[in-house]
């Protein structure tokens, strides 16, 4: 599998946790995807190299860290389960469910959920 970095389009290495964030010992042994002329990288899913999602540099990384935190209180919250809060956000922003990822996410659309979990959470 050949991942290639969205920015400067060369392919990314596959690296150890250790090389992403030295010195953390609960990511040392995960895989990621690393362009680093870019600063740009993906975790993958546990115990494999299958990416959880596109490469991100800074910019795109802290949009997503957003999301999620914003995103995340929805169902540990209890107020959906993790899928079912999912599948609220695909229909809130027009993105097909199976697209529908914080890894996935572009900046314009980590824009886009931010506002709508915000006005969502404000009715509760």
């Amino acid at each position: 599998m050949t991942i290639k970095c969205p920015y400067c389009k060369k392919p990314a290495k596959l690296v150890k946790g250790d090389e992403i964030y030295p010195g953390r010992a609960s990511t040392a042994n995960k895989n990621y995807y690393e362009c680093l002329p870019c600063n740009a990288y993906v975790g993958c899913h546990p115990n494999s190299t299958i990416p959880l999602g596109h490469l991100a540099d800074l910019e795109l990384r802290t949009a997503r860290r957003q999301v999620h935190k914003q995103f995340d209180e929805i169902w540990r919250s209890g107020r959906m389960v993790r899928t079912h809060a999912y599948s609220w956000l695909s229909r809130q922003t027009g993105i097909p469910y199976k697209e529908c990822h914080i890894g996935m996410m572009n900046k314009a659309q980590c824009e886009s959920a931010v506002a709508i979990v915000i006005s969502y959470k404000e009715t509760w």
